[in-house]
C-alpha cells in the first residue's frame, strides 16, 4: 500500500504545471499503488471473520472507496495544492481540522508501516518457523531505515516494475487456482465447493459480515494518494472516469481471487499467519507456488513499506514548516541529501513500538495493528468527504452518494466493536484521535491568546 506526503497547507498551488498523464495511466498506477499486504495477508482475517461473504464486503468497500476518490479528485482538479486533503479540511473547517487531519494521517501511516512490517515478518516465518516474529520485524525495520538514509529516488524508477510484480502475483494465483478447480492440476480437490446457500455464504451471520468490512476497506487503502495524482492528468475532467475504471478492474481482480480462495478451502481453515492464497493451494502440493508467491509479496511489500516510511518522514517535516508540528522536525541534514533526520527519528520510534509489540503480543499483533490502521484510514476518508460537502458545489445525487460513503465507512468502523479479537484496534484508534483532538484544542487556545495579546 503506497503512501505519499500530505502537508497541512501553507504552500502555493502550482496551477501553472500542465499534467501529461492520460486517464488510463492513472488507472493502472492506482491498481499498482493500492494492492499491498493489506490484501495479500489482511484479507485472511476478513475471511476468518465472515466466511465467503467477504466478497460482498469488498464490493461495498469498492463503492465507498470510489466515492472518496471521486470527491478528492474533484477538489484536487479545482484547486491543486501541496497540502492536499489536509489543506481542504483546513479550508473547510479551520486550522484545527487541518492540524487534526495531518496528525491523523501521520498516525495512520505509522500504523500502516507497522502493519506492513508485521505482515512481512509473518510471511517470512513461512520459511523459518522457529525464528521469533520480532527478529524479522527488527531486521526489516533496520533495512528500511537504511534504504531511506541512502535516498529513495530509485523508487520512482522501479515503482512500475514492483506494481507489476504485485499484480502478476494475483494473476498467477487466479490462473493456477482455476487450473486446479478444472482438474488440470492433480491434487486433493475434495474440499473445493462453491457456496450457494445463505448459511454457507454468511456462516458467521450479519455480525461477522459487519465486522469484516474494515478489512475490505483496508485492502483499498492508499486510494487517497491516487486522488492527489489527479492533478497530473492532461484532462483534469477525466479524473472520475479514471477512478471508475481503476476500481472496476481492482474489484474484479479482488473478487475473482477471493471467490476462488474461499471455494478451495473452508473458511475456518484461514488464519492471520498465512496468505489466504497460499492456503488455498495447499492441497495441491505445488512446490514452487508458495515460495514464488511469498517472495513476490515480500519484495513488493518491503518496497512500499520503505516508500511509506519516506513519505511519513517528509510529511512530518512539511507539517513542521506549516506550524502544525514542532519546528525541530523540519531540520534537514544537507550531508544526507536534505533528509529531515529528526522526522525520520520519530518514525523510527514508531517502528520500534511495532517491534516491541510483536515481542509482547506475537499472537495478535497483526490483527490489532491492521484494525487500528484500517480505522485511521477511514477517519482520513471521512475528513475528505465532509470537507467536500462544504467546498464543492454538489447536486442532490452527489450529496446522496457522499452520505452513502459516510454510512459505509461508519459501518466499517463500528463493526470492529462487534468482535473481541479485533476490538483492541478500535480502542487504539480512538485513543489516537482523542489525543490529537486534545492537542488541537490546546494549540488553538495558545494561538488565540497569542493573537489577542498581539492585537492589544
Amino acid at each position: 500500500m503506497s503512501q505519499s506526503e500530505c502537508g497541512t497547507g501553507g504552500s502555493k498551488p502550482d496551477n501553472s504545471s500542465k499534467g501529461q498523464m492520460k486517464w488510463w495511466q492513472l488507472s493502472l498506477m492506482g491498481i499498482g499503488c493500492t494492492i499491498g499486504t493489506g490484501y495479500f495477508l489482511g484479507s485472511s482475517i476478513g475471511i476468518k471473520t465472515t466466511g465467503p461473504s467477504i466478497v460482498f464486503s469488498f464490493i461495498l468497500a469498492a463503492i465507498g472507496t470510489y466515492i472518496v476518490f471521486n470527491v478528492l479528485a474533484k477538489m484536487t482538479s479545482d484547486d491543486p495544492h501541496e497540502g492536499s486533503f489536509c489543506y481542504y479540511a483546513k479550508t473547510a473547517y479551520g486550522n484545527w481540522a487541518g492540524f487534526s487531519c495531518g496528525w491523523n494521517y501521520w498516525s495512520s501511516n505509522i500504523l500502516i508501516i507497522g502493519s506492513q512490517l508485521t505482515a512481512l515478518s509473518i510471511l517470512s516465518k513461512f520459511w523459518f518457523h522457529q525464528v521469533p516474529l520480532w527478529v524479522f520485524a527488527a531486521g526489516y525495520a533496520v533495512a528500511s531505515i537504511g534504504v531511506v538514509l541512502l535516498g529513495t529516488k530509485g523508487f520512482d524508477k522501479v515503482e512500475g516494475i514492483l506494481a507489476v510484480v504485485k499484480t502478476a502475483a494475483i494473476f498467477m494465483f487466479i490462473v493456477v487456482a482455476a487450473a486446479a478447480i478444472f482438474g488440470w492440476i492433480h491434487g486433493d480437490g475434495s474440499s473445493i465447493h462453491f457456496p450457494k446457500k445463505s448459511h454457507e455464504i454468511f456462516p458467521e451471520g450479519f455480525k461477522g459480515f459487519w465486522a469484516s468490512l474494515i478489512y475490505a476497506f483496508y485492502a483499498f487503502g492508499g486510494i487517497e494518494v491516487i486522488g492527489l495524482m489527479a492533478m497530473q492528468l492532461k484532462k483534469k475532467e477525466e479524473a472520475p472516469k479514471s477512478g471508475i475504471v481503476m476500481l472496476i478492474l481492482l474489484t474484479i481482480i479482488y473478487v475473482i481471487s477471493l471467490v476462488l480462495a474461499v471455494s478451495m478451502v473452508s473458511y475456518e481453515g484461514f488464519n492471520d499467519k498465512e496468505s489466504p492464497f497460499v492456503k488455498a493451494m495447499e492441497n495441491f502440493h505445488l512446490a514452487f507456488f508458495p515460495h514464488v508467491f511469498n517472495g513476490a509479496i515480500i519484495i513488493a511489500g518491503f518496497s512500499t513499506m520503505t516508500a511509506s516510511l519516506f513519505g511519513v518522514t517528509t510529511l512530518l517535516a512539511t507539517m513542521a514548516e506549516d506550524g502544525d508540528a514542532p519546528s525541530f522536525f523540519s531540520k534537514k541534514i544537507k550531508k544526507m541529501k536534505d533528509l529531515p533526520l529528526p522526522s525520520l527519528g520519530l518514525a523510527a520510534i514508531g517502528l520500534l513500538a511495532s517491534i516491541i509489540t510483536a515481542l509482547l503480543l506475537p499472537g495478535k499483533i497483526y490483527e490489532y495493528i491492521t484494525t487500528a490502521a484500517g480505522i485511521l484510514i477511514l477517519y482520513n476518508w471521512l475528513f475528505i468527504i465532509i470537507s467536500s460537502l462544504k467546498i464543492l458545489k454538489m447536486k442532490v445525487l452527489a450529496k446522496v452518494m457522499a452520505c452513502i460513503g459516510l454510512a459505509l465507512m461508519l459501518a466499517a468502523i463500528s463493526g470492529t466493536a462487534l468482535e473481541k479479537d479485533i476490538r483492541p484496534g478500535l480502542f487504539v484508534s480512538l485513543g489516537v484521535v482523542v489525543l490529537i483532538a486534545c492537542v488541537a484544542v490546546v494549540k488553538n487556545k495558545i494561538q488565540g491568546k497569542k493573537k489577542t495579546s498581539e492585537e492589544s
